[in-house]
């Protein structure tokens, strides 16, 4: 044994290929598709959107354009948005025609846990949008807490505190969404 690595497990060797991830086999390689072929996502969690924000995205996508795709799924006339809504808007602002997209065959359940997660990951909610959608996941698709908890990688203390928001007074729950106090108050 000379003490040095096997280059069969460490990649060197074998080219920049072997040091770069392949794509799992499940997931497609984006495409572009037709803007005006991709329909709204009907299980869409964010309630609002600062169009300042879209301007701001839609300049950097005219400059770099769209850095990472969107996710839809094929439906009878073209696609529906599964993930990236601020993207297909700030795309259709900007002036594209078309978009890269990965297409994915998706149950409704299915769409509106990558819509959530994308934009609970991202930060992108606010604490109210967060809770609406939970109660989508609990209401249409019958999913306990724990469940929620496990899809969205949250607690279920957090899942449950969230929901419990959508009790509170409705001066409170606008108070929450326009960031004037936090879900802790």
């Amino acid at each position: 044994m000379t003490g040095r690595p096997d280059r069969h497990h460490t990649g060197l060797g074998r080219g920049i290929a072997a040091l770069i991830p392949q794509r799992p086999a499940n997931i497609a390689a984006p495409t572009e598709i037709p803007l005006a072929r991709i329909r709204p996502n009907p299980y869409q969690p964010r309630r609002s959107t600062a169009d300042k924000a879209i301007e701001d995205l839609a300049a950097s996508i005219r400059e770099h354009g769209v850095l990472q795709p969107i996710l839809v799924t094929e439906v009878l006339d073209g696609y529906q948005l599964v993930a990236g809504e601020r993207r297909y808007r700030a795309a259709e602002l900007a002036g594209l025609e078309r978009i890269p997209a990965v297409v994915r065959n998706l149950a409704d359940r299915s769409q509106l846990e990558l819509a959530l997660v994308e934009n609970i990951q991202r930060a992108d909610l606010n604490p109210m949008e967060e809770a609406h959608a939970y109660r989508q996941l609990a209401d249409e698709f019958g999913l306990s807490q724990d469940e929620i908890a496990k899809r969205v990688g949250r607690a279920r203390a957090t899942v449950a505190n969230t929901l419990r928001l959508l009790d509170t007074d409705p001066a409170v729950q606008v108070a929450v969404t326009d960031g004037h106090i936090t879900e802790g108050h």
